[in-house]
């Protein structure tokens, strides 16, 4: 499901760091690139798209792009780790700013949905990358589940949420936002990112209540 790392967007890629810009002028370059891709990759496709489109698109010359990447795979891979770094940082700020843990991913949620809205793109090259480049399809799940993960396991040590959260329900909290995201991000707009972050926040609130409070006021 770029910004890199919050910044200007390399990403951890051995590759990419062995080609990371070290002037202002070729951050800005590189930034242009991995934006070009992201639309290019997202209008057309893997397949389809082109380093020449990519660059035209990038308003760079094509003899730019390869001081960058060695190829479209290198690109997209990059382009991968850039929109999960992206997403990332973006949701970051409002998931830290919240009360307790269910707040937290719902504060993720509406996020992440308004993020999609923007970039709609992202569902497409994230489920290209399956096929294109399987690691990189695999870290980005697994980078956010892990964050989830992390998160509930706080806010149960706290008392927020029950004590038995394990990698299941990150997973299964990660899925439904992807699921959301697409339903309410791409395919339609229909309802506003605030209804449908409440909604999800009142069944993972009532779903993982601490103990002894399920069936009463679903720990709210």
């Amino acid at each position: 499901m770029t910004g890199a790392q919050g910044q200007d967007a390399a990403g951890s890629d051995d590759a990419m760091a062995a080609k990371a810009p070290r002037t202002a002028r070729g951050r800005k370059t590189l930034r242009a690139l991995l934006d070009a891709a992201a639309l290019e990759f997202g209008e057309r496709g893997f397949h389809d798209a082109s380093i020449s489109a990519i660059t035209r698109r990038a308003g760079v010359a094509l003899g730019s792009f390869y001081t960058y990447f060695d190829s479209k795979d290198a690109v997209f891979r990059a382009l991968v780790t850039d929109l999960s770094a992206q997403v990332r940082d973006h949701v970051a700020p409002a998931i830290q700013a919240a009360d307790d843990g269910i707040a937290a991913e719902r504060a993720g949620l509406a996020q992440f949905i308004g993020f999609v809205r923007r970039h709609k793109e992202i569902y497409r090259i994230i489920d290209e990358a399956e096929f294109v480049d399987a690691e990189s399809f695999r870290r980005h799940y697994a980078s956010t589940a892990e964050r989830i993960e992390a998160r509930l396991t706080a806010a149960a040590a706290r008392g927020e949420v029950r004590g038995d959260v394990s990698d299941v329900h990150a997973w299964a909290i990660m899925g439904m936002n992807v699921f959301l995201g697409l339903r309410y991000g791409v395919w339609d707009e229909d309802r506003g990112v605030d209804d449908v972050a409440d909604s999800a926040a009142s069944l993972l609130r009532d779903g993982l209540a601490p103990r002894g409070r399920e069936g009463g006021d679903g720990g709210r």
